[in-house]
């Protein structure tokens, strides 16, 4: 399993403020769900910032994002070393198969491959 990209999640109650904030330091909008925002450099188009005011399906906020090749292995080792999934395995309609886990120290990691 090899990690693509590592995004941190940012909640916020200001979505356009904050991408207009982020838009200063050279982040363009790539993404908008309404819920969920995706910036991103122009220059470095996997240094990316995601910006959530909640999130569509599960019942936690993650505060970061790593994208891996396969979300299946990713999930079978944190399965098997006993960490702890907040939210399982499962294939989102736009176009992610994801699930989160918490660290030893309680940051919600949102570990996604895109299908």
């Amino acid at each position: 399993m090899s990690v693509r990209r590592v995004v941190p999640d940012i909640r916020s109650e200001a979505m356009e403020e904050s991408r207009d904030f982020y838009g200063l330091l050279g982040f363009e909008e790539v993404m908008n769900q309404g819920w969920v925002m995706t910036l991103a450099s122009s220059s470095c188009p996997t240094a990316q910032v995601t910006l959530t005011s909640r999130d569509r399906s599960a019942p936690i906020v993650p505060d970061m994002s790593v994208e891996v090749d396969d979300v299946d292995a990713a999930y079978a080792v944190m399965r098997e070393s006993g960490a702890d999934i907040v939210y399982p395995l499962r294939d989102e309609e736009w176009g992610v198969r994801r699930f989160f886990v918490r660290d030893p120290d309680g940051t919600v990691v949102n570990v996604l491959s895109h299908r």
